[in-house]
């Protein structure tokens, strides 16, 4: 059992604002990337713009390209989280707000179950539950994935952080 008191609403809000500016700066370059690559395809003929005016149009049109760029930006975004939860247990944010997501005995997460926490978090909005929860603190994530998300001392959390190098 932690030692430390579990996160409420506000800090996983406040986390998740910063941490969506970022998973925004990668779903970004992810689309540009992929612009690019649809790009080279038609320049080297494997795909046509047919009746599109450019690439974005042609993706849009196209329900298979649409749906390849949807998986890959939700494939991103869950990449991201869970490397972080996997690494130390903190994102840019959560580091930020002294926060830390972990196994109920203080273990880090394993990719399996940051990959299963990022797709049940239904974008934040599990974070709610902890309002219903409000003697665990847990989210909807960490009652389906078993993993909680604690409030760091100063202390603790330059500990966490110093332990990357």
């Amino acid at each position: 059992m932690s030692d430390f008191p579990k996160a409420g609403l506000l800090r996983r809000l406040a986390s998740l604002m910063y941490d969506g500016l970022v998973v925004i700066a990668f779903a970004m370059l992810t689309t540009i990337m992929y612009l690019f690559f649809i790009q080279s395809l038609i320049s080297f003929g494997v795909l046509s713009l047919g009746k599109y005016e450019d690439v974005s149009a042609l993706i849009q049109g196209s329900s298979l390209l649409y749906g390849l760029r949807a998986i890959l930006l939700v494939l991103v975004s869950v990449l991201f989280f869970s490397y972080f939860w996997t690494k130390s247990g903190q994102t840019i944010g959560m580091r930020a707000w002294r926060l830390k997501v972990q196994t109920p005995d203080g273990a880090l997460l394993s990719w399996p179950k940051a990959m299963l926490r990022s797709l049940t978090a239904v974008l934040g909005l599990g974070n709610l539950l902890v309002l219903i929860d409000f003697k665990q603190k847990r989210a909807l994530q960490d009652m389906i994935c078993g993993t909680e998300v604690v409030f760091l001392t100063k202390e603790e959390n330059k500990k966490v952080y110093n332990s990357l190098d």
